[in-house]
């Protein structure tokens, strides 16, 4: 019960902050966000770039999880492993609000289950965040530090990559426990590696199914 009143807690906060007190919407936001989903990069600071495409992959990270502990809950999964690709945090949070421990999987995997469980989905992941990463090493961090203090598009975005990094153990341990991984160790490795930690889960991780293949789970 605590958990669901603090996941429901800090949704609230987090939509309080990035509405009212984060820095003010720049009249450029829009075109902004048109030339990052169009591929239009040139002359935008590659930090920014790549936390954007980061973005698009935590939600991923996310359904790798959510879709099979979803099995086991009253309330289906994918509607805030969805909304999670445009909204991030701010979609997951009530989700891990209603929410019940779920241990074990059931049933039949579908391809679209089996696809997530991979093993080279996580691995493929992983590769497109080491790109993305090394190239927004590159940016220019006075001016990305600039635009975090000015624009609430990379303020709030810059604060949902560090919440979805800190939320992420909170499904870590069913998720094991479906698997019957039961290493301490790197759940806490897993933890304490934002973004890096989980892909590398996704990529080492057991099948649901102990009968399945562990590459095509």
């Amino acid at each position: 019960m605590l958990k669901k009143v603090f996941f429901g807690v800090l949704w609230l906060g987090f939509i309080t902050y990035a509405f009212v007190f984060a820095p003010p919407d720049q009249p450029d936001t829009l075109e902004l966000i048109q030339k990052l989903v169009g591929g239009e990069w040139e002359g935008i600071n590659p930090l920014v770039i790549s936390l954007f495409n980061i973005m698009g992959i935590w939600p991923i990270i996310y359904s790798a999880v959510l879709f099979i502990d979803g099995r086991g809950q009253k309330i289906p999964a994918w509607p805030f492993a969805t909304a999670a690709f445009a909204l991030g945090a701010f979609a997951l949070l009530p989700y891990l609000a209603l929410r019940e421990p779920n241990q074990a999987f059931s049933g039949k995997k579908n391809l679209w289950l089996k696809l997530l469980d991979s093993r080279i989905t996580g691995l493929i992941l992983t590769i497109g965040a080491v790109i993305f990463v090394a190239y927004g090493v590159q940016g220019d961090w006075g001016n990305f530090v600039q635009q975090w203090q000015t624009s609430r598009f990379i303020h709030v975005m810059s604060l949902d990559f560090c919440l979805l990094s800190l939320l992420f153990p909170t499904l870590l341990g069913d998720d094991m426990a479906r698997r019957e991984q039961k290493n301490q160790q790197l759940f806490w490795l897993i933890a304490f590696i934002p973004l890096f930690g989980p892909l590398i889960y996704l990529s080492v991780r057991s099948p649901s199914d102990p009968k399945e293949s562990p590459l095509l789970a």
